[in-house]
């Protein structure tokens, strides 16, 4: 079992700064304890999945200071809405042809 923190978002006009924030706290997530992977896709609305092992490595990684830092670049600038949602995995199937 592990934990997923899904990220639904709706944007503003403003690009200024997001592509390059965002590749920026992919980075800095993989470096995180606990970190498992990442999933994105974004059409009208964004969706960002990221996995991780226990809770305890989600609340580290809500309270890193460059993540604060984006959240409220995101508040103020990036987002008009947001939901972050913290499920726990229990099974998983995949398929790949």
């Amino acid at each position: 079992m592990y934990y997923a923190v899904i990220f639904t978002s709706e944007r503003t006009a403003n690009d200024e700064g997001y592509a390059e924030m965002a590749v920026l706290m992919e980075e800095l997530a993989k470096q995180q304890d606990g970190f498992l992977g990442v999933e994105s896709a974004r059409s009208e609305i964004g969706i960002t999945v990221s996995y991780w092992k226990d809770l305890e490595s989600i609340k580290k990684w809500k309270q890193n200071m460059e993540h604060l830092t984006a959240q409220e670049k995101g508040r103020s600038d990036w987002y008009t809405s947001y939901t972050t949602r913290i499920c726990l995995v229990e099974k998983e199937y995949s398929f790949k042809k």
